[in-house]
């Protein structure tokens, strides 16, 4: 037993000194017998043992979090091999290793065609928000994106259908095309499922929106007119003839021609194209196109010629001068077509009659029976009759007139145009149905698959 001295008091005048004992911790018994302090039964044992489990319970819990952080790493480890893979075979499966020989071959230049990373897109689009999708269609979606050297671009994500070596050829040679009213291709991204194409960014909506959508802020002149429909010849002039292998568009309508910051003409949408080799004078196709401008005559044989553009920018013509569309709903159960109409109009002489307004009060007679005529000339039905893209782009330059493309007129409007702030976006929604019919002889792969922008 523990003992210690103790002052012991019983009264004022008696005062006496003792000690005070008690058993040690642990033990039990009379502390004043000597020998009486025992052991309390099992204290020490569930002591060592508590204190035992206490360890072996801060042990567990450090080994499971270093387990768990182990599996942790492990799962990242793995899934960064598995993503590497999937974007490796996703890579190779759309003609990825293909490209990039083309490009380290210098068969196309580095500047016109990059091969984007997903990161780098996932960056541009933040990460592909909802809030940055300029619109929808069939074949697509298209993203509002910018680069990290500041540059504005439209991402879209689209399917590959068809021979990826053929893709492959058809985008290398898009990838070259360089004019200033054809809408840009940047380069793509072959590493998910859906490859991603990225194209330069036009803010100003598209022709039709100008057209047919009342715009009070930007009343389409004659002058305007004449000029996007000079500058839409001059680009399909340059696919059909100048490109180093013919290029046919196959979907001409206003809702593929995009206006940039200056209201100048690019030409968009090449989803349903086709490379064709120098020599050959049509292509045998399943029928593809928006009614309302489909060449008749490739709808009923299935081949398409450089005329069935033609014929597509007619129509583009007839809308510019009419203001009307394509089609016209008369009623629940009938239709008006536009190209039948003006072909109508213009042999019953009655054209003034359905000429647009703007165009009749602000336009020269001589000029719009010029373009009118022409339009008629593409309208044909029979596509040999029909003039070639450069005869139309040469003969609107001539209503136009030789010194019309750098006056001073102009160019004060196209100043005054590129300070307009309020812009609508891209157009992706298919204004007119689109059909397909019949099985082709032979299939040609798509420059590239992509829908109205």
């Amino acid at each position: 037993s523990d003992c210690y001295d103790s002052n012991v008091t019983a009264s004022s005048q008696n005062k006496t000194s003792g000690q005070r004992c008690e058993c040690p911790f642990g033990y039990s018994g009379d502390p004043y017998i000597a020998g009486s302090c025992t052991a309390i039964p099992r204290f020490y044992g569930e002591t060592i043992r508590s204190k035992k489990w206490a360890l072996v319970g801060v042990l567990s819990s450090l080994g499971s979090i270093i387990l768990l952080f182990g599996l942790w790493w492990l799962y990242k480890v793995v899934r960064k091999r598995m993503i590497k893979k999937r974007k490796e075979k996703f890579f190779k499966q759309h003609g990825g290793l293909l490209l990039q020989q083309r490009l380290s071959s210098g068969e196309v230049s580095v500047d016109r065609a990059i091969l984007f990373s997903l990161k780098d897109l996932e960056r541009a689009t933040d990460n592909f928000n909802i809030n940055r999708v300029l619109g929808k269609g069939g074949q697509g979606t298209v993203y509002k994106g910018m680069l990290v050297d500041g540059r504005t671009v439209a991402v879209k994500k689209f399917k590959v259908q068809g021979k990826v070596e053929e893709f492959i050829n058809e985008f290398v040679i898009l990838s070259q095309i360089n004019h200033r009213n054809v809408v840009k291709l940047l380069g793509c991204c072959l590493e998910t499922e859906i490859p991603l194409l990225v194209y330069e960014f036009i803010p100003n909506g598209n022709l039709f929106q100008y057209l047919h959508d009342q715009n009070e802020d930007l009343p389409m002149t004659w002058d305007m007119r004449l000029r996007i429909a000079t500058e839409i010849a001059g680009a399909l002039f340059y696919l059909h003839s100048v490109a180093s292998q013919p290029i046919y568009h196959r979907d001409i309508k206003s809702t593929n021609i995009l206006l940039d910051e200056k209201y100048r003409a690019k030409v968009a949408d090449f989803g349903t194209s086709r490379i064709v080799s120098i020599e050959a004078t049509h292509l045998t196709t399943v029928v593809q196109g928006t009614f309302g401008y489909l060449d008749p005559e490739y709808f009923h044989t299935s081949q398409f010629t450089e005329k069935s553009d033609v014929y597509s920018f007619g129509v583009v013509l007839a809308e510019l001068l009419t203001g009307r569309k394509p089609i016209s709903l008369v009623s629940s159960e009938e239709a008006k077509n536009l190209a039948s109409y003006f072909a109508l109009s213009m042999e019953e002489d009655s054209l003034f009659e359905i000429i647009d307004k703007r165009v009749a009060k602000k336009g020269e007679k001589e000029h719009i029976m010029g373009v009118a005529n022409l339009a008629y000339r593409c309208l044909e039905l029979n596509g040999k009759k029909r003039p070639t893209m450069k005869e139309v782009t040469l003969e609107l330059e001539r209503i136009r007139g030789p010194d019309k493309k750098f006056n001073a007129q102009q160019n004060h409007e196209e100043i005054e145009l590129a300070r307009i702030e309020d812009y609508q976006p891209y157009s992706t929604s298919n204004t007119f149905p689109t059909l397909s019919r019949g099985s082709p002889s032979s299939e040609v792969m798509p420059v590239l698959t992509s829908d109205n922008w």
